[in-house]
């Protein structure tokens, strides 16, 4: 009998030991359940794209299902909101876009949430900008881009279709000393479209959107704003290099949490991500789409978005942009 009891006490330590030690870590038993990976914009954009090639990779490192949920409408923001309310357990984790946190909050009067709302995880993805102007224009560079903006004012336009092409104008604007009147559209490809069409003089878009028409030569990109040439499009040259390095920006696409979950999650997560970024053919499949893989720790994720937030604060109120609703 003491024998019995004696081995039942120690079965019953072992247990309490076991449930102390998954709640002091809860990354030891994470994750148990699929996960849910919300995509703030529809099937097929680039956002989903890569989503949808990182989900399976994630899937495979964490031994869990993880699907892609597009949650669409607001610029993002409905997705936004929606995983913010969410149970902090690191089963729904947004597959943020940088707009989401860097210019929805400069561009609309009311955005439904916060960075202090979240935990940022890590990049996934990083991509610069295309100068472009259309092939049938006599422009062959930045000098004499700039030079055809302050000669033809009546003329100066860039197309666009979200908040940070639109804040990358202004920003073009102030560098080098030019004017012009910022035409939205629905989408990028629209904004492209409308610059082959003769319709819009200019625009400022995402080097995966441009990359079509770039091929096809009915577009002509003057500069890229990533520090260094791109592989893929060796002739261009950087902004840097032409003398406006303050024009250098870009996008991401990167892992969100919703505030509150556990440290030890977001660490295991965050170590995953520059896991996944690592492997051949994960590099490969995002050489396709225009993006490079790039991770960083939750700590210089969260500075760099708030690094970003404040530049285009700046940039905003320098150029009296007001708020919509």
């Amino acid at each position: 009998m003491i024998g019995r009891a004696l081995a039942l006490s120690l079965v019953t330590a072992t247990m309490l030991s076991t449930s102390v030690s998954a709640q002091d870590d809860p990354a030891k038993s994470y994750p148990d359940k699929m996960i849910r990976l919300i995509v703030g914009y529809a099937a097929g954009g680039a956002n989903d794209l890569v989503a949808r090639v990182f989900g399976p990779k994630l899937a495979e490192g964490l031994g869990q299902p993880v699907i892609v949920e597009n949650r669409t409408g607001a610029a993002g923001m409905i997705s936004v909101e929606y995983v913010a309310k969410a149970r902090p357990d690191g089963h729904t984790l947004l597959f943020a876009a940088s707009s989401m946190f860097t210019s929805n909050p400069v561009m609309f009067k009311r955005v439904p949430y916060t960075l202090a709302d979240f935990t940022p995880i890590s990049t996934v993805v990083a991509f610069p900008f295309f100068i472009m102007v259309s092939s049938s224009q006599p422009i062959q560079s930045v000098r004499e881009l700039v030079e055809h903006l302050k000669a033809k004012p009546g003329g100066a336009n860039a197309s666009g279709a979200a908040g940070i092409h639109q804040l990358g104008f202004e920003l073009f604007k102030n560098q080098t000393g030019t004017r012009g009147e910022y035409i939205p559209y629905k989408s990028t490809t629209q904004s492209i479209n409308a610059v082959m069409a003769g319709d819009v003089l200019m625009t400022v878009a995402d080097a995966g959107a441009a990359s079509g028409g770039l091929r096809s030569g009915k577009v002509r990109a003057v500069a890229v704003t990533s520090p260094t040439r791109l592989a893929s499009y060796p002739d261009i040259p950087t902004v840097a290099e032409l003398g406006y390095r303050d024009l250098e920006m870009g996008s991401w696409m990167g892992l969100v949490a919703p505030a509150g979950t556990a440290p030890s999650v977001i660490r295991k997560l965050q170590d995953e991500i520059n896991r996944i970024i690592k492997l051949p053919d994960f590099r490969e499949r995002m050489s396709v789409l225009q993006v490079s893989p790039e991770g960083n720790t939750s700590e210089q994720f969260t500075a760099m978005i708030s690094t970003d937030l404040a530049r285009w604060r700046a940039g905003a109120k320098a150029a009296n942009i007001v708020p919509t609703d």
